[in-house]
């Protein structure tokens, strides 16, 4: 299985870190092609051949959306999903997966991928950071959440699925066919559950990205 991060800014070494953790975990599990996984750094449209899923990291969704357009990425990025590229975003990268978004720049662009709504640093500063342990819908133990300036999900169609909630209720996790966001990181937790979800949803979907 070939799995590419976006790495035009933001926590691109924290992903690759927890999908090798997971290579590592079923190194030896021969009913698991897991153990073979191959990292791509998506920066230039060549690193989306061959890949079967993507992970959009957190970081600064304005800045990323403003490096995507400079480049042309965004574009390329859209038609890889519409074309059925199966994608995970953290925090910055949920919000680009979103259809609108709320409190941001006049003009950030999104992928439109994921027929949510999404407010941008809707808990707070940096110092408002928070963890929790969240149940997940599709994983059996508790999800260890880490929350950094992180957006909510504050409407969502009837296609999307709901997949967690934090304490108080707010939408941090949803799904839509082959495409998964969460406001929070679990790339920065220890845990690998959330990962493992999503290399599931890839092995389910079957698909080789093509140009």
């Amino acid at each position: 299985m070939k799995i590419g991060i976006l790495a035009v800014q933001g926590g691109v070494a924290e992903h690759e870190r927890t999908l090798r953790q997971v290579a590592e975990k079923y190194r030896d599990n021969s009913d698991s092609s897991w153990g073979n996984l191959e990292i791509v750094l998506v920066r230039r449209a060549e690193h989306l051949e061959g890949i079967n899923g993507l992970i959009l990291p957190g970081g600064e969704s304005t800045t990323m959306s403003r490096l995507l357009t400079l480049s042309g990425m965004d574009t390329l990025l859209k038609e890889a999903l519409d074309a059925g590229l199966p994608a995970y975003g953290t925090c910055a990268g949920m919000i680009l997966l979103a259809s609108n978004v709320l409190d941001t720049r006049p003009d950030a662009i999104w992928l439109s991928a994921l027929d949510i709504t999404v407010r941008r640093n809707a808990f707070g500063r940096q110092r408002d950071s928070f963890e929790a342990d969240l149940t997940f819908t599709g994983i059996d133990e508790p999800v260890h959440a880490t929350f950094i300036r992180a957006p909510i999900v504050e409407d969502v169609s009837d296609k999307v699925e709901v997949l967690c909630r934090e304490p108080e209720g707010r939408i941090v996790g949803v799904r839509q066919g082959r495409v998964l966001a969460t406001s929070f990181h679990p790339e920065v937790s220890g845990i690998t559950d959330v990962h493992e979800y999503f290399l599931s949803m890839c092995e389910d979907a079957n698909f080789t990205y093509t140009a």
